[in-house]
């Protein structure tokens, strides 16, 4: 590989992981919502998932987690708790799909790298 080639391989493999990671932590946040969804007075807890890649913190435990003082609708439950179950499902949901997709674009350059190395040859 020539060095720039290379440089811009890391840089990509270093996003990728970067953003495995923030959908790891994501999918805690998210399932310690499911979690508390009865629990009188939590309060739901989220990330802005573009501000983190963007931010480029290398440590998960750096990530902002925002918390929700009210549900989307604008109210809390009665007891305070403002978590939403069906949209924390479907938060996860949608977690679950976009860590995979990452999954499946860092195989994908692992087997690029592998036809190069074996040039074309099984």
């Amino acid at each position: 590989m020539s060095r720039s080639l290379r440089e811009g391989f890391l840089e990509i493999m270093g996003l990728l992981e970067k953003a495995l990671d923030i959908r790891a932590y994501y999918h805690r946040i998210l399932a310690s919502n499911i979690a508390n969804v009865e629990t009188p007075g939590y309060r739901e807890k989220d990330i802005d998932f573009r501000k983190e890649l963007d931010s480029l913190t290398e440590d998960p435990a750096n990530i902002q987690v925002k918390v929700k003082s009210t549900t989307d609708g604008g109210i809390a439950a009665v007891d305070g708790n403002t978590v939403n179950m069906e949209d924390q499902i479907v938060k996860m949901t949608e977690n679950t799909l976009m860590f995979n997709s990452l999954v499946q674009m860092i195989n994908k350059k692992f087997s690029m790298i592998r036809y190069a190395i074996n040039e074309g040859r099984r």
